[in-house]
C-alpha cells in the first residue's frame, strides 16, 4: 500500500486563514486544505478541467466499419500498416505511462485543489486514450498481445518509454520530497518529461503519421479516435505548461541555468529518439512521408515547447506539414481552447 508524506499531501492547515488566497499555493502548501476547493486562485486549472469536461467522448461512439473494411482488403501497403501498427504499439503504452506518472508522482505533490481537480479529469482521459486504443485492435481484428508488448520488442519504442521512466524513478519514491530546491527541480524535470516531452512532442509526430490517412480518407475512424485525442492532449499541454510556469513563478530560485540546462539537454535528447522512432516507422517507404519532414517536423514543435516555458529554441527548422494546423493550428495553442471554448462541446460528432 503506497504511504504519502503528510507534508506534500494531506496538510493540515495552520491556524487562522484556512482561505487566504496568497497561502495557497502549486506545490509545498502548508497554511490552507488541499482538498478545499473554493476560493479558486488558479483560474487556468480551473478553466482546463471545464474544457476537458465539455470535451468528454468514449471510443465506443466512433463507427469503425469503413476502417475494417479497408483493413482486410489490399489497399493498405505492407509499410502503411507497419506504421499503423508502430503507432499503436507506441499509444497504447505510452499513454498508461502518463496516467502512472499522474496519479503515483504528480498528484501527490501538487497541493492545489483545482489543480487536482484537473488532474483528476486527465487520469480519466488517459484511461479513456487507452481504451481507444484497445477498441481500435480489436475492431481490425489485431493481435492485441503483440500491440500492446511492443513497448518490449521495438527498440525505438522502448527507448522513448525508458526514457520517461528514467523521469519518474526519483519522484515516486516514498522519501522524495519538493520541499528541497534539489527535489523541486526533479519535479519540474518530470513536469517537462511528462507534459512538454512526451504529450508535447512524441504524440505529435504519431499525430501525423495517424491523421496523414484520414486527410486521404483513409482509416477514419481511427482519424476521428485520434482527433479526440489530440484534442485532448492540447488541453493537457497546456495545463502542464501553465503548471511548470506558475511553479517557476512562485519558486524563482530554483529556475536557474543548471536547471535550464538539464531541461534543454533532455528536449534534444527526445528529440533524437524521436527521429530515430520516425525513421524505424517509415523505413518500409510510406507515400507523402520521409524522414527529412519528420526531422524537421519534430525540430519545430520541439521549439514551440521551448518557447512556451521560456527556454531558447534549438532547431530553427519549418512545420513540412502546414496542413496539420487543419486539426490544430501549433502557433496558437496556448489559447486554442481558451478562447473557443463553446465551440467544443461533448457529443458523437467531432467538430472543429
Amino acid at each position: 500500500m503506497l504511504t504519502f508524506p503528510e507534508t506534500n499531501t494531506f496538510t493540515k492547515p495552520a491556524t487562522g486563514h484556512i482561505n487566504d488566497m496568497d497561502a495557497k499555493r502549486l506545490v509545498n502548501a502548508r497554511e490552507v486544505d488541499v482538498n478545499q476547493l473554493v476560493p479558486i486562485k488558479y483560474s487556468w486549472a480551473w478553466e482546463h478541467y471545464l474544457n476537458g469536461s465539455n470535451n468528454h467522448w468514449m471510443p465506443s461512439e466512433i463507427p469503425m466499419g469503413r476502417d475494417i473494411e479497408l483493413w482486410h482488403s489490399n489497399e493498405l501497403s505492407d509499410a502503411e500498416k507497419t506504421l499503423i501498427l508502430r503507432n499503436l504499439g507506441f499509444f497504447s503504452t505510452a499513454e498508461s505511462l502518463v496516467a502512472n506518472n499522474l496519479v503515483l508522482a504528480i498528484f501527490r505533490h501538487v497541493t492545489n485543489p483545482e489543480c487536482r481537480q484537473y488532474l483528476l479529469r486527465q487520469a480519466l482521459e488517459e484511461a479513456i486514450h487507452t481504451h481507444a486504443f484497445q477498441y481500435i485492435c480489436e475492431s481490425l481484428s489485431l493481435d492485441e498481445r503483440g500491440v500492446f508488448n511492443m513497448y518490449h520488442e521495438i527498440p525505438t519504442i522502448k527507448q522513448k518509454d525508458e526514457f520517461e521512466m528514467r523521469l519518474t524513478e526519483d519522484v515516486i519514491r516514498q522519501d522524495f520530497t519538493t520541499e528541497t530546491p534539489e527535489g523541486l527541480g526533479r519535479f519540474i524535470e518530470n513536469l517537462v518529461g511528462f507534459y512538454v516531452i512526451m504529450e508535447g512532442i512524441f504524440f505529435y509526430s504519431g499525430f501525423a503519421m495517424f491523421l496523414s490517412f484520414h486527410r486521404r480518407n483513409k482509416m477514419t475512424g481511427v482519424g476521428q479516435q485520434i482527433q479526440y485525442i489530440l484534442r485532448d492532449e492540447t488541453i493537457h499541454l497546456n495545463f502542464g505548461i501553465d503548471l511548470i510556469n506558475g511553479i517557476k513563478e512562485e519558486n524563482p530560485h530554483i529556475w536557474d541555468a543548471a536547471l535550464k540546462g538539464r531541461i534543454i539537454d533532455k528536449i534534444k535528447e527526445a528529440v533524437e529518439y524521436e527521429i530515430a522512432y520516425a525513421e524505424d516507422c517509415l523505413s518500409g517507404g510510406v507515400v507523402g512521408f520521409n524522414a527529412s519532414q519528420f526531422r524537421d517536423y519534430v525540430g519545430y514543435i520541439a521549439d514551440r515547447r521551448l518557447e512556451r516555458i521560456g527556454l531558447p529554441t534549438q532547431y530553427g527548422t519549418k512545420n513540412p506539414f502546414p496542413w496539420m494546423s487543419e486539426t490544430i493550428d501549433l502557433g496558437k495553442e496556448k489559447n486554442f481552447f481558451e478562447t473557443t471554448v463553446t465551440e467544443y462541446q461533448n457529443g458523437s460528432a467531432l467538430k472543429w
